[in-house]
């Protein structure tokens, strides 16, 4: 008997938990962007401590902009999907962990925050997704 925190969706059956789903989603967009001529600074950047921040993706544009990456993945758009998933909380420790990250740099470079929706299969690029 599954419990709601071992839900799983079977592929090719095989059970397919949500951290792989999310790893194959980040998977998914990392080569979409990169294909696009992006470059890969960073993957999974987390701050240290209890209540930091990740992000998934760390790129830089053919520009030398650097844009911070979000990659949502759901099955289905029920609940308003995946881009819906992002609330303000989520927001707010992405830009936290990116100013974290940044905080090394002598000079800030020009940022932006994107998000990546893999949803139905589908790969959604949304540029400029929010605002610090």
């Amino acid at each position: 008997m599954q419990t709601s925190q071992n839900k799983a969706h079977l592929v090719s059956g095989r059970p397919r938990n949500s951290k792989r789903q999310g790893d194959e989603a980040e998977a998914q967009a990392l080569e979409f962007l990169q294909n696009r001529g992006l470059q890969l600074l960073v993957r999974n950047y987390r701050t240290p401590g209890r209540g930091g921040g990740e992000i998934d993706l760390i790129v830089r544009d053919p520009q030398g902009t650097v844009v911070f990456v979000e990659v949502r993945s759901r099955s289905n758009a029920c609940h308003g999907g995946a881009l819906a998933s992002i609330g303000s909380v989520k927001r707010r420790r992405i830009v936290f962990a990116a100013k974290v990250y940044l905080s090394g740099w002598r000079h800030w470079p020009a940022c932006r925050f994107d998000v990546v929706v893999v949803q139905a299969g589908e790969l959604q690029w949304i540029q400029v997704a929010f605002d610090a």
